[in-house]
């Protein structure tokens, strides 16, 4: 019954949520943005996967403001704040080199730009399995020291 928790564990992380091919992203790490709601500029500073689609996180005047494409308009100005360009990029496979978190396999969910670092959105937990109580979220940024990439 164990191998079998583990290949499910296994298949789910390694499926990506958006199907074969993984959809174009509206703008890039570091453009220039137009927030059509709130009617001013900002730079997007990560991109991940959820509810279905990417959602944006725009940084404007030190707030964060997380959006979908419908709300943003890029500029193609990109704004050169990371000294390094991101290690992984979207739907890559990578090892999680965490203890205790069962299959160490998963697919990079996202990218974001935190204090000039950039951290990666992955899945912790399949949203089958039963929500443990201090777990808040089945999703966490990991740092790139924590990801090996697979090599396939």
């Amino acid at each position: 019954m164990t191998e079998q928790i583990t290949d499910l564990e296994k298949c789910w992380f390694l499926s990506p949520p958006w199907g074969q091919d993984i959809p174009p992203v509206e703008v890039n790490l570091l453009e220039k943005v137009y927030l059509k709601t709130n009617r001013t500029f900002g730079y997007c500073c990560g991109v991940q996967w959820y509810g279905d689609c990417w959602n944006y996180i725009i940084e404007v005047k030190d707030d964060f403001i997380y959006t979908t494409k419908n709300q943003i308009i890029g500029t193609g100005q990109i704004q050169q704040r990371a000294s390094t360009k991101p290690t992984f990029v979207l739907g890559e496979r990578v090892v999680l080199c965490l203890p205790n978190r069962g299959t160490k396999q998963r697919l990079v969910l996202g990218i974001e730009l935190i204090e000039k670092s950039w951290f990666y959105f992955i899945e912790l937990v399949s949203p089958d399995f039963p929500k443990v109580s201090t777990m808040t979220s089945r999703f966490s940024l990991v740092r790139e020291q924590d990801l090996v990439r697979v090599k396939v």
